[in-house]
């Protein structure tokens, strides 16, 4: 008879109860029911013990082996958790990469379950990982890191939503901003302003016929001019700055190791012979002793140029030229150490001129460069 055929449990039960009951040995049993002796050892192992004590072991074997698997759901769970306790909150293409990166250590499903995502959509990311936004948004990337670039840093979002549009791109500010954010490029903000120090009486103090009037039709109708500070090893630099009110841009500017009426005076005159205005035009300025000195006042009446002042202490009046100048130490500025004042020198021209007149874009200028603004501006007067 062959061994390995299939023999009824009424049969293995007797024949165990042969040798454990009546005393017969193996072998005689093996040989009268024709069952290897292996066999017959493997059913007194099954059926020697009681029925009810063999249940009651069945039972035990089985709770044993559920707990095992019940511990191994935990300390599976346990380890996921504590390593992905970080991506729970992230989005599901993220949870995605970290069940792709630990499915040697433990279950996917088990994983999927923790992860709170469903196994089938995991093996369909696996199949494809990035979708076609995803593609589109690394192309889009690509190009907002570049423009960003050019930028020196400095542009935030909605710049650079215009210089998309501009290569012709159709995205929102929303997607630029979740871009921008996702890859850590923000734009250049803050900067603690030096504080003036004020005192003495001015000299010639004029009326202010500026009153916060920052919008004006055409160039050269109001200029305002200002000094700021700039550190270096050598020591201060100062910057003196004439801008036109149309479109924000700087006509006239002058850098000195003295803060004088000349430092004001040779702005001014780089704005004149820039601008050569036909007109007379307005100046506004604060009451600092540049401005109020004998000097800058006979000049302006020499060029046919209109005074006007701030009151003492009101920073106000005088907003443009403030907002350029935390503009230039915020983008440039604060991002350099200068140590000489030659090296400054050259960077503060580079930023004025070769930045923020011709590429800057700007606000009030309607999201173009100031030279940009003013060149549209002469082509519709041309073709009225």
């Amino acid at each position: 008879m062959k061994t390995n055929q299939h023999y009824p449990e009424e049969l293995k039960i007797e024949a165990v109860k042969q040798i454990t009951e009546r005393g017969h040995k193996v072998a005689e049993v093996s040989a009268r029911i024709g069952v290897s002796q292996h066999s017959l050892y493997k059913w007194i192992k099954a059926y020697g013990v009681p029925a009810a004590e063999r249940q009651a072991t069945n039972s035990q074997a089985e709770e044993l082996r559920r707990l095992k698997a019940e511990l191994k759901r935990v300390t599976e769970e346990r380890d996921n958790l504590k390593k992905g306790r970080s991506v729970l909150c992230q989005a599901v293409r993220v949870r995605y990469a970290f069940i792709k990166d630990h499915e040697q250590q433990h279950s996917v499903r088990r994983m999927c379950k923790v992860m709170q995502v469903h196994p089938s959509g995991f093996y369909a990311w696996k199949a494809e990982p990035a979708s076609p936004r995803e593609h589109d948004d690394r192309r889009l990337l690509g190009l907002l890191k570049h423009a960003w670039l050019e930028s020196g840093g400095v542009y935030g979002y909605r710049k650079l939503t215009l210089d998309m549009r501009d290569l012709g791109e159709r995205c929102g500010k929303h997607r630029v901003a979740r871009l921008l954010k996702r890859e850590g490029l923000r734009s250049q903000t803050g900067y603690r302003r030096r504080p003036g120090m004020r005192g003495g009486k001015p000299t010639v103090v004029a009326p202010n016929h500026l009153q916060r009037q920052f919008c004006v039709d055409e160039p050269n109708q109001a200029w305002v001019t200002d000094i700021t500070y700039i550190r270096t090893h050598e020591g201060w630099l100062y910057l003196a700055v004439v801008v036109d009110l149309f479109s924000r841009q700087i006509v006239g500017w002058s850098m000195g190791s003295r803060i004088d009426t000349t430092l004001v005076l040779d702005a001014l005159l780089m704005a004149l012979w820039r601008r050569r205005p036909q007109s007379s035009v307005m100046l506004h300025s604060d009451q600092g002793c540049q401005f109020t000195s004998h000097e800058w006042q006979d000049f302006l009446r020499e060029h046919n140029l209109v005074s006007s002042m701030s009151r003492r202490g009101n920073c106000h009046d005088n907003a443009v030229a403030e907002s350029f100048f935390q503009l230039l130490k915020r983008e440039r500025i604060r991002r350099q150490i200068y140590a000489t004042r030659a090296a400054a020198r050259s960077d503060v021209f580079n930023y004025i001129e070769m930045f923020y007149n011709a590429k800057r874009r700007h606000g009030t200028a309607g999201g173009t460069s100031p030279v940009e603004f003013e060149r549209r501006h002469s082509q519709r007067l041309r073709t009225v």
